[in-house]
């Protein structure tokens, strides 16, 4: 079975695309016509999911919005990540990190149950914790390392042995991957300032990049930054941005059209950086 990262580097190529496509529903944001329910959920995905996964590298469900609304939601999750296509790969959210034999679950229900080909993970707790997820090698793991929101600066930024604490993380990370060759790191698109830094660190791990679109990040330096030297590596992630770009029936093709304008620009760097480093 092919890996994780080879599955990314695949959709990249055929789609053209960074583009990670944010499956975050809010029951009373569905569009008029759609349930506002767990089963309307499931429709709404599937018919965003029909109209972009010709542009997506990559799904991104975010558990939170399934599991608030029950064993409902729970199928709604399934559904949603059963109906993506088997040559794009799909990234659960779910920022787990607990005890082994807790993340051991986690890492069963998130991989065999849902059937999700990456993981974002919490690696507050160490190694432990993270072991029952790294194990699943045909998996993606993606650590969160500097997120996008304004409290990120409490914790990650604190300096540790002369370095943010969000460095010793990614070389942490590092390790793993080298164990593993599964690993990821978060890098949210408000933090402009440590992208570059982090893409020299980690010159060859996948970045996925929340931030864009309704966080207002800096889409042009994240791309610019982030990117590796064979110009991917990068998951650019929009949510709301995407998949309510519009309330009417006309949902899919308003996200389609934004998902594309997404990978337009950022196709736009990739080109404007390739052109300059063959200058």
């Amino acid at each position: 079975m092919s890996t994780f990262k080879e599955r990314l580097a695949g959709a990249v190529e055929r789609h053209e695309s960074l583009v990670c496509v944010g499956l975050d529903p809010v029951p009373e944001r569905l569009p008029a016509g759609i349930s506002r329910d767990a089963e309307g959920i499931a429709k709404f995905n599937h018919r965003l999911i029909e109209a972009t996964a010709d542009i997506a590298c990559c799904f991104k469900p975010n558990f939170p919005f399934y599991g608030a609304l029950g064993a409902p939601g729970f199928e709604a999750l399934k559904k949603t990540i059963d109906a993506v296509p088997d040559d794009v790969p799909v990234l659960l959210d779910c920022k787990v990190g607990d005890i082994g034999s807790t993340a051991d679950r986690w890492a069963h229900m998130v991989f065999v149950e849902l059937g999700a080909d990456a993981v974002v993970v919490n690696p507050y707790m160490g190694t432990d914790a993270l072991t029952p997820f790294l194990e699943y090698e045909d998996r993606g793991v993606f650590v969160l390392c500097h997120t996008s929101n304004p409290g990120a600066a409490e914790f990650q930024r604190l300096s540790l042995d002369g370095a943010p604490l969000f460095e010793h993380v990614v070389r942490k990370t590092l390790e793993w991957d080298e164990t593993h060759n599964n690993c990821g790191i978060v890098v949210g698109a408000t933090q402009a300032g440590s992208m570059a830094r982090l893409r020299r660190l980690a010159p060859d791990l996948p970045f996925l990049v929340p931030g864009v679109g309704s966080q207002g990040g800096d889409l042009q330096g994240a791309v610019s930054d982030g990117l590796r030297a064979d110009g991917a590596g990068l998951l650019i992630n929009a949510s709301r941005s995407i998949i309510f770009a519009s309330d009417g029936a006309d949902f899919p093709e308003a996200a389609r059209q934004a998902a594309e304008t997404l990978r337009q620009q950022i196709n736009s760097v990739r080109k404007g950086r390739s052109i300059a480093q063959s200058g």
